[in-house]
């Protein structure tokens, strides 16, 4: 293909030979070049295939002037392996693998310098240029664009096709869990959190640079969907819903970014010349739900006004952060603020009722299905200090509790996590009070706060809970529903909860069990969930009398005491009808009495994979599940491993008459073994696995075996030829393995039970193995243990073993020598 495009390309920079289809590319010699393994390899981690890379760099200057090089295709030869110890070995099949850009393809036919100036991105950058009235694009770069107008263009155009694509291909930049989310999170739904970076990227680009109008990258997905919608036809079916998403999201950006500016601004007025920027505030910024900036964008704001970040804070803060993040995986009740005793009899005195947690509830669905979340205007009652006093108002940088009339977040219980978020002062905006949790305290619901500034008794505050945590913990509480529904229906109605506990990365659910769940069972109830999520029924949360209840056949509760009226969550099916006991609707669907929040809708949780299993005690199963992307990326993950494990079986099913090969096949399935056991995918499939994988080991290791001992007794009968009976057999051969080595000692010692013998090994790099044993009836000063020493020793390495037989290592380039030193020790002894 190449030789037919590109006869002749006289701006071709650098090629190494390689197998290109049969056709032959005409590149003078002067332009092949080779920058060794540094350059010219490809690995993709510390371990895993890998192999020499020829890359093919083109001269865009087309040979005027300084080159200006890209690299447009890089085909990696893929032959080795790259192993723990850091060696190479040959791979059993081997290929290339290539990849060329096609926006770089695309200059170089089209004759530009840059992508940026191609046919595909052209039609953006006119459509950015007449929607905000920037100077028209000129292909500025480095210093020479000043005041950064073209490079704001370029990241514009970049990241709103970026979003387009990924949008239509259902993955939307909000976020599944709440950011910074621990490392489970980040291994299984990273493209989330990325995507809501690169849209917030482009809008202040869009904004601040281009001074763009609201709605403008929302008006830009039309542009994409024209340009890449032949290609990409998902573009034209979803181009309502991805102008929609574009669109909802940037408004709430906005808004975020123009209140985060203002208390950057405020923050940095009170601060003296040498003063750091307060790590509180950034961390502030960046945890609370309706503003969610990233660090890198408060840190860059910071750098533009010439301000430092208290980077030693920030770290501390991040540290407190992931050591209360890893705690949650079992969970235990945290020694937060509380209120004693004392300061509840204290507010039963005063006549302080207690707090009306009702808004926690007011919330509702989008057009666009996404949630709006209300906020909640409430007057503060009381403040405690850290130790419990009550207190009139506390200072700045205080930690402290804070009672109000009434919330919009939902205190932990019934198994949920508490919401987190912040508060403001009415009337003052711009100074974010952080609210690190909420705890029911006899019917109070304490908020526990950090103080930027003085907040005192009757002040009225706004709240905002984090909108991302509180969403995610509504899909994990109604996938929890979900669950218990599907393991009544797989193991029969008499099946009992015992517990949950759910955040928003994972939920738990314990169940009493008669015995483990089978692998059938588990993906039963997988299946169960799934097939609600799909339906995308409605949930039907209501109020009732607690007597209304009593007698519902079906009806799930827990053994503990509701309140009354008691809240009904019911899936599918209307409250009303699910109470009435001649419907038996109850039977048919999940209903619960339950007071955390809820979806509206199944749809949201997208799907739910169980991905651990333990018994607790006897009679009680654990699971851990989790759901949406991360589900969904467990299921590729489980569904990767099963085909790996297929083509390992189909390997050793073919044999190998190569110890090498069958030692790393070997190898390979204790890999796949240890990757079953500790990936985040189907509980089901792990389990489906793991005696799959074990009985594949035992044959391999038993192809092992065999092949060492064949070879073993070819090698001792060739050392038995050259080796006249005595006591004492010194000497070299060649085995692929200590393993194989020690065999042809055994094998040689047993033939000839008188002989103490030595056999040193070279390989690859100047490494040699070594192996002894020792005569029964050598004496009792001669051992095989201190025998490999000196010689291991002699050749600064190590040895191990007992007094007859012993093994090691080492390194020389003079084999000769090491072996005088074997015999000398073993004439000395004997």
């Amino acid at each position: 293909m190449w030789a037919e495009t590109f006869p002749i390309i006289p701006s071709l920079r650098c090629l190494a030979i390689g197998p290109f289809g049969g056709y032959i590319l005409r590149v003078p010699a002067s332009r092949m070049l080779s920058f060794g393994p540094q350059e010219n390899f490809w690995e993709m981690g510390d371990t895993g295939p890998c192999g020499p890379c020829t890359e093919i760099h083109y001269d865009l200057a087309g040979g005027v002037g300084a080159p200006q090089l890209v690299e447009l295709w890089n085909l990696v030869f893929m032959q080795h392996n790259r192993e723990k110890d850091g060696s190479l070995q040959p791979l059993p099949q081997r290929h290339v693998d290539t990849g060329m850009g096609l926006e770089r393809l695309l200059a170089v036919l089209q004759g530009r310098r840059s992508t940026y100036d191609t046919d595909l991105f052209s039609p953006l950058l006119n459509a950015i240029h007449q929607g905000c009235g920037a100077p028209p694009y000129s292909g500025r770069v480095g210093a020479a664009d000043e005041g950064h107008t073209d490079t704001a263009y370029r990241v514009v155009a970049d990241h709103i096709r970026t979003l387009s694509i990924c949008i239509a291909d259902g993955v939307s930049p909000g976020m599944s869990g709440a950011p910074g989310c621990w490392g489970l999170i980040w291994a299984l739904n990273p493209s989330r959190l990325v995507l809501r970076r690169l849209l917030r990227r482009a809008v202040r680009f869009s904004t601040e640079l281009l001074r763009a109008p609201p709605g403008f990258l929302g008006s830009l997905v039309p542009v994409v969907v024209e340009t890449l919608g032949g290609a990409y036809p998902e573009l034209q079916r979803n181009s309502a819903q991805i102008a929609s998403l574009v669109s909802e999201d940037e408004a709430a950006f906005l808004a975020s970014l123009q209140q985060g500016r203002r208390i950057i601004e405020r923050t940095v007025r009170r601060l003296g010349p040498s003063d750091v920027f307060p790590a509180e505030v950034a961390w502030s910024l960046s945890l609370s739900g309706n503003l969610g900036l990233p660090l890198d964008l408060v840190k860059l704001m910071l750098e533009e006004k010439g301000v430092q970040l208290d980077s030693a804070g920030l770290e501390r803060l991040a540290q407190e952060e992931a050591q209360h993040r890893a705690q949650q995986a079992e969970p235990v009740q945290e020694q937060g603020l509380r209120l004693d005793i004392h300061a509840l009899g204290a507010l039963q005195r005063q006549g302080v009722p207690p707090t009306d947690d009702s808004p926690k509830y007011n919330y509702s669905l989008r057009p666009s299905g996404g949630y709006e979340f209300g906020t909640c205007e409430a007057q503060v009652l009381q403040l405690y200090t850290e130790d419990g006093t009550a207190v009139a108002s506390v200072g700045e940088g205080q930690r402290c509790g804070l009672l109000l009339d009434k919330t919009n977040f939902y205190a932990e219980q019934g198994g949920q996590a508490s919401d987190r978020g912040y508060l403001v002062r009415v009337g003052l905006q711009d100074v974010l009070f952080p609210v690190a949790r909420a705890q029911v305290c006899g019917g109070f619901i304490l908020h526990e706060v950090a103080a930027p500034e003085c907040l005192k008794v009757g002040d009225q505050v706004q709240l905002h809970v984090d909108e991302a945590w509180r969403l995610s913990c509504m899909e994990k509480h109604t996938a929890v529903h979900l669950l218990n529904w599907a393991l009544r229906q797989a193991l029969g109605p008499g099946t009992e909860q015992r517990g949950s506990h759910l955040n928003p990365e994972w939920l738990r659910f314990d169940v009493a069990t008669q015995a483990p769940l089978t692998p059938e069972q588990l993906r039963a109830v997988e299946g169960t969930v799934q097939k609600a999520v799909g339906q995308d029924e409605a949930v039907y949360m209501e109020e009732v009398a607690l007597a209304r209840t009593a007698h519902v056949p079906g009806l799930r509760s827990l053994d503990e005491v509701y309140p009354d009226p008691v809240r009904v969550v019911s899936v599918g099916v209307p409250v009303a009808q699910a109470l009435n006991p001649a419907s038996q609707a109850a039977l048919q669907t999940s209903v619960e009495l339950c007071c955390g929040t809820h979806l509206l809708r199944t749809g949201a949780i997208g799907d739910l994979v169980i991905i651990g299993e333990r018994q607790l005690a006897k009679g009680t199963t654990r699971l851990l599940a989790i759901t949406g992307e991360q589900a969904q990326q467990a299921r590729e993950v489980g569904e990767s491993l099963a085909q790996e494990v297929e083509a390992a079986a189909a390997r050793l099913s073919q044999g190998s008459r190569d110890v090498v090969e069958a030692q790393r096949l070997s190898k390979e399935m204790g890999r796949l073994i240890d990757a079953v056991d500790t990936a985040v995918m189907p509980q089901w499939q792990r389990r489906e696995l793991q005696p799959t994988l074990k009985a594949l080991r035992r044959r391999a290791n038993t192809a092992v075996r065999k092949l060492e001992m064949g070879q073993a007794a070819q090698k001792t009968q060739e050392l038995l030829q050259q080796h006249s009976e005595g006591p004492l057999i010194v000497d070299t051969v060649y085995a692929e393995s200590l393993s194989v080595l020690v065999k042809v000692v055994r094998q040689l010692c047993k033939q000839v039970p008188s002989t103490s013998v030595l056999l040193l090994s070279p390989q690859p790099l100047g490494q040699v193995l070594c192996a002894c044993q020792v005569a029964q009836s050598a004496t009792p000063a001669f051992t095989a243990e201190a025998w490999a020493l000196a010689v291991c020793s002699h050749m600064g390495g190590k040895a191990w073993g007992s007094r007859v037989v012993a093994q090691g290592t080492g390194s020389t380039a003079d084999l000769d020598a090491a072996l005088s030193t074997a015999r000398a020790y073993a004439l000395n002894k004997l």
